[in-house]
Parts: C-alpha cells; sequence; structure tokens
C-alpha cells in the first residue's frame, strides 16, 4: 500500500483524453490472443494500484485483443489467489510488508513468480501537518511523540488520555503499533478506513490547525496539497524487521522498490499479456502525474491512465510483444 521518493514541489498534471489509445502504426486491429483470452488482475485499496490495473487493462483489450477482469482484493489475499491460479497478476507489491509471502509463495512453493520492477519506488512513513512542527519543534522526531503531554495535545474522544495515530484500510501493511509500544509512544491506532477516509481528515484538520498523526506513503499528490512533515523514526535495517514476527519492529519503514507477481503458468498461458505485464515499467514520476490528475484535477481514474498513455507512446509501445 503504500505506502517512495519525495514529490517534487511543483506536478504536472497530464489533461488525458478519454479517446482509445491508437494502435501502433501498421496494426488494423489488436491481435487475438495466443492462448488464455481472459486476464484476471488484483486491485490493492489505493489509487496507484487502480491507475496501474487502468494502464495495463486498456493496453491489454485495445491493443493485444484480451479480455481483463479486475478483482479488488486484499493484499495479503492475493499471494494464495494467484498460487491457486485464481488470479493472474498484481501489478504493486511493496515488498517491505511481505518478506513472509515472498519466501512462501515465490521462494518455496514456486507458485507465484516475481514479474519484475514497476519502476516506482515508495515510502510509508508518519506524517504530521508542518504547522505543528512549527509550533512544537520536538515532533520533527519520534522522541517528540514520547513525551505525555504530546500524547495529550493528540487526543481525541474515542482515544481518551492517548494520542491518536490515524491509520487507513487495517488490510494495510502497518508495523505502527509495533514501533509505538517498542520505542514509548502512548498512542492508539484508530483505522480511518481507507485512503480517501484519511485524506478526509486531513482536510478537517488542516482547516482548522489542529494536530493530526497519519499514516501515509509517496508518492502521492497529497504532498503537493499540503505542507506535511514526515516524522523522523530510527533508521530502517534488516535486522529490524526481521523481528516483525515476534513484535520487535522498532524502526522507520524501508524505502521500496515496488514490484508484480504473476501466476506460474501465466507465461505459457497467454505469452504476449506476460510479454507486456513484464515489461510495464514507468517511473514515480510517471505515477505522481496519473495521481494528481485523479486526486488534484479530478479526473476518473481511466481519464488519467489514459492522459498518460497518450502522452507516452513511446514508453507504453515498448512493452508489446
Amino acid at each position: 500500500m503504500k505506502r517512495r521518493l519525495l514529490i517534487m514541489p511543483a506536478i504536472l498534471v497530464l489533461a488525458g483524453c478519454a479517446a482509445p489509445v491508437a494502435a501502433p502504426a501498421g496494426d488494423a486491429s489488436a491481435p487475438a490472443p495466443a492462448a488464455t483470452a481472459v486476464i484476471r488482475l488484483a486491485e490493492s485499496p489505493w489509487s496507484a494500484s487502480e491507475l496501474n490495473v487502468a494502464v495495463a487493462k486498456i493496453l491489454l483489450e485495445e491493443q493485444l485483443g484480451y479480455t481483463v477482469e479486475v478483482t479488488s482484493i486484499d493484499e495479503n489475499a492475493q499471494w494464495p489467489a494467484l498460487a491457486q491460479g485464481d488470479l493472474d497478476a498484481s501489478l504493486e507489491v511493496w515488498p517491505s510488508g511481505h518478506a513472509e509471502n515472498i519466501a512462501e509463495y515465490i521462494d518455496t512453493q514456486g507458485l507465484v513468480e516475481n514479474g519484475g520492477p514497476l519502476g516506482v519506488v515508495g515510502k510509508i512513513g508518519w506524517y504530521t501537518p508542518s504547522y505543528m512542527v512549527e509550533k512544537y519543534p520536538e515532533l520533527a522526531t519520534w522522541e517528540g511523540f514520547q513525551k505525555p503531554e504530546t500524547a495529550a495535545l493528540y487526543a481525541t474522544a474515542e482515544t481518551g488520555a492517548k494520542g491518536q495515530f490515524l491509520a487507513g484500510d487495517p488490510s494495510w501493511v502497518q508495523f505502527d503499533d509495533q514501533i509505538m509500544q517498542n520505542l514509548g509512544i502512548d498512542f492508539q491506532i484508530v483505522h480511518a478506513g481507507s485512503e480517501d477516509a484519511i485524506l478526509a481528515a486531513l482536510n478537517s484538520a488542516t482547516s482548522r490547525e489542529d494536530p493530526l498523526l497519519f499514516y501515509f506513503w509517496t508518492p502521492h499528490s497529497v504532498h503537493a496539497k499540503y505542507d506535511l512533515t514526515a516524522v523522523a523514526l530510527p533508521p530502517y535495517s534488516a535486522e529490524c524487521y526481521a523481528k516483525a514476527g515476534d513484535g520487535g519492529v522498532d524502526c522507520d519503514y524501508p524505502s521500496d522498490e515496488l514490484f508484480k507477481i504473476f501466476r506460474k503458468g501465466l507465461q505459457a498461458d497467454a505469452p504476449a499479456a506476460y510479454t507486456l505485464l513484464k515489461n510495464m515499467s514507468y517511473t514515480t514520476e510517471d505515477q505522481i502525474q496519473m495521481i494528481a490528475a485523479v486526486e488534484l484535477d479530478g479526473k476518473s481514474i481511466e481519464d488519467a491512465a489514459r492522459g498518460w498513455l497518450d502522452a507516452n507512446t513511446a514508453t507504453w509501445q515498448a512493452w508489446l510483444p
């Protein structure tokens, strides 16, 4: 999920058009798929995943002649679904939260294939509005949140004497409960339920300059809309995350090179689709442009995806078999 490279202060929002993506020169029609006619893509509950799927769906259907079925699914539940052959591909996996799944389904069972890098680099973290740090400079680092007076400052009716830490969908990979307990931070996790719910809470808090500590990530258009400070946690290490199963995580989230996963056998069953999805790769900035088109410019997921495709023909034509 989620949750990356910091967004540049100015973001170019592409003006997407709804016209179908043009076929490469010389193609009278999209070729018929070689074998499997239906490609089943997993969609995780955040905007970037939806955009990845929209880009792939347009190309698979309009360039290669496949039918695409999209399944919204928990990011952990997608692994057994791929292993069992119920899904064909997932296009955005954050590796820091899936070490056990990678070991089980890719390394041990061999039923899921690493589909290669998406090209996007992600980073999950803790954020608070920068006006809070301007008032209380100690809140720039985790030590400032150890103080009882900070917990009281961030407390809500729901959390009582504890401070509130706002998380999103409970299905997202999160280690915040471990981090807080191990660092002596007296905050209670409250699940907003979704990315949109976090953004609504952030909008409400900033309109009144209220305290808010929340889970979020880059790349995301939120950093272009609000002045946020990433709270500095103890530096990430592999040794720290090796303790996750025993509740021992007490450090920051790592930077993640996002990657794709496929069911084993997709290459044999649908070679053209496999080649496209294997080759599919764009930059963090590419993804930011699409997210911004949706979340700042009000475009639909499909229109934002088509806008990127229209502006980057040479990039996606290189993905085709």
